[in-house]
């Protein structure tokens, strides 16, 4: 992948991760997406929204991380940013369940629309381990080198931001949290918000209410989580 206008991002990102698209592994990973391509399998999300994330939230603005996986597999959904889709699409389950504890947390009236994109334009990097996959295949892309990307991407906010709020739901994102300087970000950690787990904890832990009580004591301007 050379740095040219086909890559999206935001320059403040640009100029970190340039020497990543260098790697071997992300040269391995754009001939693997240049083959499916030409195999004719549809990826999402469309390719000038693989750093919609980055482009979105400029690396010296982000105050809160939330990590996802990787994209919706559906058509018309993913569009770059973790458990967002675009306005008009249904609301997947994870994301009702985000809302409905926003909504038990802070009292927001109720979402009509799934797009995050206000979100990350106050600071939210809503990243995804996985930038891509194939349509109707979850976790298709997994392996393939986006893990290892992002994993830079944690760990120089991790190393480079100060007092980031990191929201880490499920085993998943736990485990990719590892590299994170607790000591100075706070960590917030519950079960996946999936209707499979979201009952086991992520229901009451009040991520979003602590989340801006900790962005006010670091003299930070709150996010508003409405939308």
């Amino acid at each position: 992948m050379p740095l040219n206008t086909a890559i999206q991002m935001h320059q403040s990102w640009l100029d970190l991760l340039a020497p990543e698209f260098e790697q071997p592994y992300m040269r391995s990973l754009k001939a693997f997406l240049q083959a499916e391509k030409q195999a004719r399998k549809i990826i999402y999300p469309k390719g000038g929204e693989y750093f919609s994330a980055l482009n979105n939230t400029p690396f010296d603005r982000v105050k809160v991380v939330i990590l996802g996986q990787d994209p919706y597999h559906g058509p018309g959904q993913a569009h770059g940013l973790c458990f967002s889709v675009q306005d008009g699409v249904r609301v997947p389950p994870s994301l009702q369940n985000i809302f409905k504890e926003i909504r038990s947390d802070l009292g927001v009236e109720k979402m009509t629309h799934g797009d995050l994109t206000a979100w990350a334009r106050q600071g939210v990097l809503l990243l995804n381990s996985v930038l891509t996959v194939e349509a109707h295949k979850a976790a298709s892309h997994q392996g393939k080198g986006w893990e290892k990307f992002t994993d830079r991407i944690v760990e120089l906010v991790s190393m480079r931001r100060e007092a980031t709020v990191f929201m880490l739901w499920g085993s998943y994102a736990q485990k990719k949290g590892s590299v994170i300087d607790a000591d100075r970000h706070l960590v917030l950690t519950a079960p996946h918000p999936s209707p499979l787990s979201a009952h086991r904890g992520f229901f009451g832990c009040r991520h979003f209410s602590r989340c801006n009580d900790y962005l006010a004591r670091m003299e930070q301007e709150p996010v508003d989580w409405s939308l």
